[in-house]
């Protein structure tokens, strides 16, 4: 278990549910991952990279829903600029996306 935060500190992090709408291979990438942009609705498009092409084809992620952190800095990969971290479970070397059950608006807050 990680060291215990302040629900302040939690409270800081804006999660928010976006759709995939493109989804692009990454090949300067040190690890095999997809480039993603992603549609939060109000907040508008993002893009990141994710580390998912062992268990997910680009075809599957498209209009896939997707909870991600959406107020980190924008962070350099390789030759692409990050501007959210998608979030999912890491299963060994799998990551599992996060996602919500049912279809809600993109840009919803995850709280």
């Amino acid at each position: 278990m990680s060291d215990t935060i302040q629900f302040e500190d939690f409270a800081k992090i804006d999660l928010r549910v976006g759709t995939i709408i493109e989804v692009a291979n990454f090949p300067e990438a040190r690890k095999p991952a997809y480039q993603l942009t992603i549609d939060f609705g109000e907040l508008g498009i993002k893009k990141t990279s994710a580390q998912i092409t062992t268990l997910y084809k680009k075809e599957e992620l498209l209009q896939k829903q997707i909870v991600a952190v959406v107020n980190f800095p924008k962070k350099q990969i390789a030759t692409f600029m990050s501007d959210c971290l998608v979030l999912g479970a890491v299963n060994g070397q799998d990551v599992v996306l996060l996602n919500p059950e049912n279809k809600v608006k993109n840009g919803t807050p995850v709280s």
